[in-house]
């Protein structure tokens, strides 16, 4: 008998947390933190107390109320005995991005996570080069020690305790080297096991294909057993490697069950693609004068190289930021291409150099540019900053310049309101702006986004329904949308699932 059960993700974009069960024993597709829910109750100067582990997000829902939490960040005064206690074979995780991964960090170490080397390599990356929230600690985690009111904890800043990784591709010696080492300074590192997909004894039997999404090494899965599921992930068909997607639409075909993504189902079709960004962003470059700033999403690479080339052709140099170098130094180790070659690295004034940029420098000999040496030669550079370097261009002084936004748009008021500050930087600071403007709707300003400077990480409207008509599966599972009743209007074999209610095929 298998069964489907959603315990976040039906009804909102990202948070997908997935449990497919067989026989009693089970998987997990993906495990991410879901920001809508999360911003009803935190924002930036309100969050969650990590002193207290998980208290407040099971207090206040954000987490479902299962038995498979780390022992270390539950609190004496919070008794999770009585719920579910779910026997996980394994994490299958689609991509990088947080609303995917972002709570996998709470859960027990005993659960493997499967994914693709690049995507492995990049939970591990952002963990390494940051200070990770507790829950985006995926690859690896420091254990809370309890206080001596045990109902609060601290972290253990001696110790790191590494997750067991798997891989759906080989991957190469300095892969396993890289995730089974730390870059931080730690008296003890517990490196846990790297393997292959086909040497760990799933209960279940998965295969892994990658899709195209906003980043690199985005999966989907094809889970086999008296039933075969079809798991998207995030995709997308018209994107640099869209081919990719296409050909997992056509291994998934006649599949029992499609779980499939569907961020953009009631979203205005639109005629879009990685081409037609490089060429709009490319006339607006030949034309500018002064610093070019290119805004887009973090660790969106596929755009980083369409800015690159942008750059080469108008005889520009790229400048990116020592974390963006820090993370594709990292891939390198998982994909074996270098794209840190002939990138500038921006040269931040500040105190002391973080452990990670130490180590980066160590093993890699970076050409750093000073702000003074831009802002003498503005003209000769294409700047790769985002909302939170803006503050950076104070020491560059920049006289003119050009701004091109090249990512998504704000879905959520808080996240317009960064933009209406955005507009502020660039106007006291004399750029041109393009891909967005401030406007006044309904008596406050908000941000109005122009098309064909960037093309969405997800599947259109009309690519929804090709991939499910191709796929024809007895069974649609829509999640990731905010709009699962379009199915029920397109298709007639949906079944959406409400959270936490069980679907047995």
């Amino acid at each position: 008998m298998t069964s489907i059960q959603i315990f976040d993700g039906s009804d909102t974009i990202g948070g997908n947390k997935i449990y497919i069960e067989e026989n009693g024993k089970g998987i997990f597709l993906d495990f991410g933190l879901n920001f809508k829910k999360h911003g009803k109750f935190f924002q930036e100067f309100l969050n969650w107390r990590r002193s207290r582990g998980i208290f407040d997000l099971l207090q206040l829902n954000l987490l479902p109320k299962l038995n498979i939490y780390r022992k270390d960040i539950i609190p004496s005064d919070y008794d999770i005995s009585s719920f579910p206690n779910l026997n996980i074979n394994a994490i299958l995780l689609s991509h990088a991005h947080l609303d995917h991964f972002g709570n996998i960090g709470l859960l027990r170490p005993d659960f493997p996570i499967v994914a693709s080397p690049i995507t492995l390599t990049l939970i591990k990356g952002i963990i390494d080069c940051s200070t990770a929230a507790l829950g985006s600690d995926a690859a690896y985690f420091s254990p809370r020690i309890a206080m001596e009111d045990n109902r609060v904890f601290k972290a253990d800043n001696y110790t790191d305790i590494g997750r067991n990784l798997i891989c759906t591709d080989s991957f190469p010696d300095s892969l396993r080297k890289y995730l089974t080492s730390t870059v931080k300074q730690r008296k003890k590192f517990e490196v846990g096991t790297i393997s292959h997909i086909n040497d760990f004894p799933l209960d279940i039997e998965v295969k892994a294909f990658e899709v195209d999404h906003s980043i690199l090494g985005a999966t989907a899965y094809l889970l086999s057993g008296e039933n075969t599921i079809a798991y998207t992930g995030d995709f997308r068909l018209h994107g640099k490697r869209g081919w990719k997607s296409k050909e997992f639409i056509k291994k998934a075909k006649n599949a029992s069950v499609l779980i499939i993504e569907g961020t953009r189902a009631t979203s205005e079709e639109r005629i879009e693609s990685e081409e037609l960004v490089y060429e709009n962003c490319l006339k607006i470059a030949e034309n500018a004068s002064g610093l070019i700033i290119a805004d887009f999403s973090a660790r969106n690479f596929e755009r980083l190289d369409i800015f690159k080339k942008i750059a080469s052709n108008i005889g520009r140099k790229l400048i990116i930021t020592s974390k963006d170098a820090f993370l594709l130094n990292a891939i390198e180790k998982a994909e074996g291409v270098d794209r840190l070659r002939d990138l500038l690295i921006y040269g931040e004034l500040k105190i002391t150099q973080p452990n990670w940029e130490k180590y980066l420098n160590e093993k890699r000999d970076l050409d750093y540019v000073d702000p003074t040496k831009i802002s003498k030669n503005q003209e000769n550079y294409l700047l790769c900053f985002s909302f939170f370097d803006m503050k950076n261009l104070l020491d560059i002084k920049p006289n003119q310049g050009t701004y091109i936004y090249s990512s998504s748009e704000a879905f959520e008021e808080e996240s317009e309101f960064d933009f209406v500050r955005l507009n502020n930087w660039l106007k006291y600071l004399g750029f041109d702006i393009h891909g967005f403007e401030v406007i006044e709707e309904g008596n406050r300003l908000k941000p109005k986004f122009s098309e064909g400077y960037h093309a969405s990480g997800h599947a259109s409207k009309s690519d929804l329904i090709n991939t499910v008509e191709n796929i024809d599966p007895d069974v649609i599972v829509p999640v990731h949308t905010e709009n699962p009743a379009w199915f029920s209007e397109n298709f007639d074999n949906v079944v959406i699932l409400k959270e936490n209610k069980k679907y047995t095929i």
